[in-house]
């Protein structure tokens, strides 16, 4: 296996954006990934062999304060990661992408093809975390917790995939609230794939049937019966990339 080539991406104030890069074919992979997670992840690594194996180019990156890119985590929100995602599409790739985005980087994913859909020739969203600030976070947290948001400036929300626990901030929740998607329809004409696990705790298959509704008619998804939110196990990395195949075979 050939390494994908290393580097960064220069962004305003002096931030980075480190990102993994192997050329190949039309159209190529983006991948987007999730709330405080790395490019150098398990489906992320797995896609990036995919690729390679399928003479496909691919890109994956880090978010603002995420992994090997500069800035301190506490101060990202939806808006800058989505604005080092239309970065990369527009700095780093050229022709149609397929957007690939896991947890937050799906809901990040459609933003970016929402803003540049010429660009997109299509979306695999897997366990999609689409407006997850309020639908997942907010709307379940007591009343304390977001007084202490709202006064204190965040709360430390443990996690089942980290040892530390997850600065939740005020201005992550107040800035999600300007991005939200599944409030309307979501307009876009390339084809959406989605996979889901039933058994995810943190995104309930549920919430994807939400954004199947508000997606248009070219949107199909699978149910993983036994998947969690990692969908990270072999044969779920197979599903995906069964998935990610049907789609770059129906993409123009």
């Amino acid at each position: 296996m050939v390494d994908p080539v290393a580097g960064t991406l220069a962004r305003d104030g002096g931030a980075r954006v480190a990102y993994l890069s192997r050329a190949g074919r039309s159209p190529g992979i983006v991948w987007f990934g999730g709330f405080k997670s790395e490019m150098t992840g398990i489906k992320a690594a797995a896609l990036d062999r995919w690729a390679e194996r399928e003479g496909r180019s691919i890109i994956r990156f880090d978010y603002f304060g995420h992994g090997k890119s500069s800035g301190n985590f506490r101060a990202g929100t939806i808006t800058r990661w989505r604005e080092d995602s239309l970065a990369v599409l527009n700095q780093l790739t050229s022709g149609p992408q397929i957007l690939v985005g896991s947890s937050m980087g799906a809901w990040l994913a459609l933003l970016t093809a929402l803003a540049r859909p010429h660009r997109v020739a299509g979306l695999l969203l897997i366990a999609p975390a689409v407006d997850f600030t309020e639908r997942l976070l907010w709307e379940r947290l007591d009343a304390a917790t977001r007084q202490q948001i709202m006064t204190q400036g965040e709360w430390l929300r443990p996690s089942a995939y980290d040892p530390d626990p997850y600065p939740i901030t005020r201005a992550l929740i107040e800035d999600g609230r300007t991005n939200l998607l599944l409030d309307r329809p979501i307009v876009l004409r390339c084809p959406v794939r989605i996979v889901h696990g039933m058994q995810d705790p943190d995104v309930p298959w549920a919430h994807a049937m939400k954004l199947v509704a508000a997606l248009g008619p070219n949107t199909e998804i699978t149910l993983v019966k036994d998947g969690d939110h990692r969908l990270s196990t072999p044969h779920e990395l197979a599903v995906i990339e069964r998935t990610l195949r049907a789609l770059v075979d129906d993409c123009p």
